[in-house]
């Protein structure tokens, strides 16, 4: 696999873990819990493409307006999805040392 699709395939797999995180984030901070499927019927797509997001083996992108209506829905700064999970940081970072 070429460089360009490894590095696409890594960006969709930091933005999936991230809407994952930051919608639990959303159900411990809420009382009112957003599901795969509230999530997916609030910014108007299907409750199997939120999944696949969230997926730990997913190559699905999202789009930028998607993105968009989720940071909007979820209360998080559009960029925080973006964002490298601290833990990844920390594993990377203790590989790198060792």
């Amino acid at each position: 696999m070429n460089k360009v699709l490894n590095d696409q395939n890594r960006l969709n797999q930091i933005i999936g873990r991230n809407i994952k995180f930051y919608r639990e984030l959303y159900n411990i901070n809420n009382s009112e819990k957003m599901t795969q499927a509230r999530l997916a019927k609030l910014i108007g797509v299907s409750t199997p493409l939120i999944g696949s997001l969230e997926s730990d083996n997913t190559t699905q992108g999202i789009s930028t307006y998607n993105l968009y209506k989720i940071s909007k829905v979820l209360n998080v700064p559009i960029e925080k999805f973006y964002d490298v999970p601290i833990m990844e940081t920390i594993v990377d970072e203790l590989e790198r040392v060792k």
